[in-house]
């Protein structure tokens, strides 16, 4: 029996893991795979439209490429074209879940959809607690790994984004990834400080489709210290319980959750500049109109469609904003 389950988007993970499964962000599997344009170029092949957003041609391809025979899709709050997702899933005889983040946020709703999925699962209460309180321990190194980003200036950009980034499924083993995370924590600090001399940058969006993106910024001279959906990823502050924690996670939400979110870290991490990432063919693009009047900061908004290199016009635009901040 396949025990892997493929996820469209960060899920309660705790249930699945105390139901006995394992976790593959089908997100992640795409985009760190050796040849995501492969997954890209298939999905095209199998008749997407080139109008649509790179990411679903991702999550389809990779999910029957790597024969994941259930997948939970995040039906609202995440991405608005995952039903028609979940449809072509069901066509390839991949077994689908729906899970949703309600736009009103409350905790009636977000607490019905969590007890649906653990009836789904047969998961009891104890079993659960008993899987956050070992992730909890988790996710206590994942925030120290990120204040050391932009406190001690000794974690690239890149490495913040890639480990934040995978604690939606923790690589499908969350006893691995603690212990290499706290072997990584522990040779960070015999580092000493390399971006000191850095424009220090926020990064706001979903992740970047680019494959090269924060390579091409650090390149350029900046260090970005703060990756705002990642570290929503690895659920930044505590909570009492499970209900709370999910609700307490801005990215599913409103935009106005994200922004309070967004202004707190720009004071604390001292951020000049805000890099905000679009997706093309993707509804919420719309959402930089509202950063834009919100932000009390310079925001460069770039857009990406395949997975791909960041192109000439894109690091041109990146480096102006660079040598721009510098002069402020």
């Amino acid at each position: 029996m396949n025990r892997v389950i493929g996820i469209t988007s960060t899920i309660p993970s705790e249930v699945i893991y105390a139901a006995g499964y394992k976790l593959c962000d089908l997100n992640n599997l795409y985009i760190k795979s050796r040849l995501p344009m492969d997954y890209y170029e298939k999905a095209e092949i199998a008749g997407f439209p080139g109008t649509y957003c790179g990411w679903i041609k991702g999550l389809y391809s990779a999910a029957l490429d790597n024969d994941i025979r259930t997948v939970i899709a995040v039906t609202e709050g995440d991405c608005s074209n995952t039903h028609a997702l979940m449809e072509l899933y069901t066509y390839e005889n991949v077994n689908t879940i729906p899970f949703a983040y309600p736009f009103i946020h409350d905790r009636e709703h977000i607490s019905f959809e969590i007890s649906s999925l653990m009836k789904r699962f047969n998961v009891v209460k104890v079993d659960l607690d008993i899987v956050r309180e070992k992730f909890y321990k988790i996710r206590q190194l994942l925030h120290k790994f990120d204040e050391n980003t932009y406190s001690e200036s000794k974690i690239s950009g890149k490495e913040n984004h890639i480990w934040l980034i995978s604690s939606s499924d923790f690589n499908g083993n969350p006893d691995k990834f603690y212990t290499n995370l706290k072997t990584r924590i522990n040779e960070i600090d015999k580092k000493t400080s390399i971006y000191n001399d850095y424009i220090r940058l926020g990064y706001a969006g979903v992740p970047p489709i680019f494959t090269d993106f924060y390579e091409t910024v650090e390149n350029l001279g900046g260090h970005i210290v703060f990756n705002e959906l990642q570290r929503q990823f690895a659920m930044p502050s505590y909570q009492k319980d499970i209900v709370s924690q999910y609700l307490d996670y801005t990215y599913p939400y409103s935009i106005f959750l994200r922004i309070e979110d967004i202004k707190t870290e720009i004071k604390k991490r001292k951020i000049k500049g805000l890099i905000h990432y679009v997706q093309s063919f993707c509804y919420r693009t719309l959402e930089d109109v509202i950063l834009r009047k919100e932000l009390n900061i310079p925001i460069l908004t770039i857009e990406g469609d395949k997975p791909e290199k960041t192109g000439v016009r894109t690091r041109i635009r990146i480096e102006a904003f660079i040598e721009m901040l510098r002069k402020l």
